[in-house]
């Protein structure tokens, strides 16, 4: 399945309430990216072949929303980790939601609640998932479905170009489609997305070789990437290598070599990952990727941009509590993988 950014253009004409609703939920799954991150922003894949690697898990952003009934001072109401009650659009501190509705003229009173199951700002894509559940449940209070495919693009449209942040295009995409998947950027405009066609007992024995824990450090991911993206040019040798690495993990998935390799993999693309900005890495999240490998743990990466947020682990299962044991201040999310995409869960007309 290809998305092509280049002709996509959004029509307000087209926007039609078609009936009144109650109250819509939308649920977004979290992303984990394995290995190409980094070649999935314009400024490299413009101009060289970018590729990730990733698959969605069962932790999730909730998106509520409900028409506000006229009786209250405030038109908006909108609750996450502080609530804000204003009574015009442009009021609203919340930079992405007011970003929708502005673009979507939503004129109608509406409470929105964000609610998700691990903290923003850690690594796991977590923005571009809001971005994508508020856009299906925006479009879903009008009446009208959105494909995956117009999910990923007009989220991507929203964060790079509306709120101009420092993004790149692969979580955008994971959170619409869900799944393990390859993303291929193009020269141009064009995401290829690739299922990763192997058994569901080899994506099992990966999944049991995985750790996931927070580190307790959080950071907004588009500050961190800034610098990296400054670095593109200094640093293609790395991003071709890291690039390369989908491909080799994918050969390994799909056939009958030990898993472990998975491990080095990831190693190694720590290793290099760390070269692409001074802010990748801090000497609190060294010690932590030291104690972990010192404990059992044959490889793993900070997610992300870099810089805070949750870390992933390759461990073999019989060193699980050796490596638990030896990160004790941290907390461990055991996860499994998922393959729904962003979805609207609750529909009340």
């Amino acid at each position: 399945m290809t998305v092509d950014l280049s002709r996509h253009r959004l029509d307000h004409g087209e926007c039609h309430r078609r009936r009144s609703i109650d109250m819509i939920i939308s649920r977004t799954p979290f992303r984990i990216s394995f290995f190409g991150g980094g070649t999935d922003y314009p400024a490299w894949f413009h101009a060289h072949e970018g590729a990730v690697i990733s698959t969605t898990f069962d932790k999730y952003c909730y998106v509520t929303c409900r028409k506000l009934p006229p009786f209250f001072e405030h038109k908006y109401r909108i609750a996450y980790s502080k609530v804000e009650n204003v009574c015009h659009v442009d009021e609203i501190e919340h930079r992405a939601v007011r970003a929708v509705l502005q673009e979507y003229r939503v004129e109608d009173g509406l409470e929105i609640h964000c609610d998700a199951d691990l903290p923003a700002r850690s690594g796991l894509g977590s923005s571009s998932s809001f971005v994508v559940g508020m856009l299906n449940a925006i479009r879903a209070l009008r009446g009208e479905r959105s494909g995956k495919d117009w999910l990923s693009k007009e989220a991507i449209r929203i964060e790079q170009q509306v709120l101009a942040e420092t993004v790149g295009c692969q979580d955008q995409v994971a959170a619409a489609f869900g799944g393990f998947n390859i993303y291929r950027f193009r020269n141009g405009a064009d995401i290829a997305v690739e299922p990763l066609v192997i058994s569901s007992d080899r994506k099992t024995e990966l999944n049991d070789h995985l750790m996931l824990f927070f580190t307790g450090f959080s950071r907004i991911a588009s500050e961190v990437a800034k610098d990296q993206v400054a670095n593109v040019g200094s640093r293609v040798d790395e991003l071709r290598r890291m690039r390369s690495m989908v491909d080799e993990a994918y050969d390994l998935l799909a056939s009958r070599r030990d898993v472990r390799g998975i491990g080095t993999l990831l190693h190694e693309a720590w290793k290099l990952k760390r070269t692409l900005s001074r802010h990748i890495t801090t000497s609190e999240i060294d010690s932590i990727y030291d104690r972990a490998c010192d404990a059992g743990a044959l490889g793993g990466k900070l997610l992300g941009a870099g810089a805070g947020g949750f870390m992933l682990l390759f461990v073999e299962p019989k060193h699980h509590r050796k490596v638990s044991d030896a990160l004790t201040d941290l907390i461990n999310v055991p996860f499994r993988f998922e393959d729904t995409g962003s979805q609207i869960v609750y529909y009340r007309p």
